[in-house]
């Protein structure tokens, strides 16, 4: 049997491309499958993980605003995590992601929900910095130099790609939707907000 670190990550980005399950769950099924592409696929199917995609487009009208103070209330999250149903919303599984949600929000900072959600102006600002960096080199080089480090840009400050703290391999948007398999919802982070004592507001930036 193949090891955890044995398995091609571009083998683990594909099996995820195809059901939508989290990278580890990915990664064992691979691992449990000897790097079999198709019979990974099946062994996540069958435990129902690779069902996350198909929830993703089902209404969240329920779920709960949570909040968290850090060192002694210098540090603040409020943040609103959607679901399908009151049931969800009042179970214990959905309740401990959510705090793990409002733990991981205050130790990492992230700043945006998803790429979705950064500025375009930002975006663009970004590219022309790393574009600058890489001039000279050939356009196709420079061209993956600024997409990777755009992409390492969006794991700093989105939350869904943000390695989760307690166990950086896995990203949030990872177990998120393991959460989903799990609870058979489909589950949204909607929105958060994270204050620190004494941090410029944006119109004193």
């Amino acid at each position: 049997m193949k090891t955890t670190a044995e398995i091609d990550p571009q083998l683990v980005k594909q099996l995820r491309e195809k059901t939508n399950a989290g990278f580890m769950d990915c990664k064992r099924a691979l691992v449990e499958s000897a790097g079999d592409l198709e019979k990974a696929e099946t062994i996540l199917r069958t435990k129902g993980i690779a069902s996350a995609g198909k929830k993703a487009s089902r209404a969240t009208k329920e779920g709960v605003v949570a909040s968290y103070i850090h060192l002694q209330g210098k540090v603040g999250v409020l943040v609103e995590v959607n679901c399908e149903t009151d049931f969800v919303a009042r179970n214990e599984n959905f309740r401990e992601f959510v705090k793990d949600i409002t733990l991981h929000i205050a130790a990492a900072h992230p700043l945006y929900v998803s790429r979705a959600d950064v500025p375009g102006n930002l975006i663009e600002a970004e590219r022309e910095i790393y574009k600058a960096q890489v001039k000279g080199k050939p356009a196709n080089v420079a061209d993956k130099i600024v997409e990777g480090k755009l992409d390492k840009f969006y794991s700093t400050v989105c939350l869904l790609e943000q390695g989760f703290i307690k166990n950086p391999d896995v990203t949030i948007k990872d177990l998120l939707n393991t959460k989903i398999s799990e609870l058979g919802e489909n589950i949204i982070i909607r929105r958060f907000v994270r204050y620190l004592v004494g941090e410029a507001l944006p119109s004193e930036a």
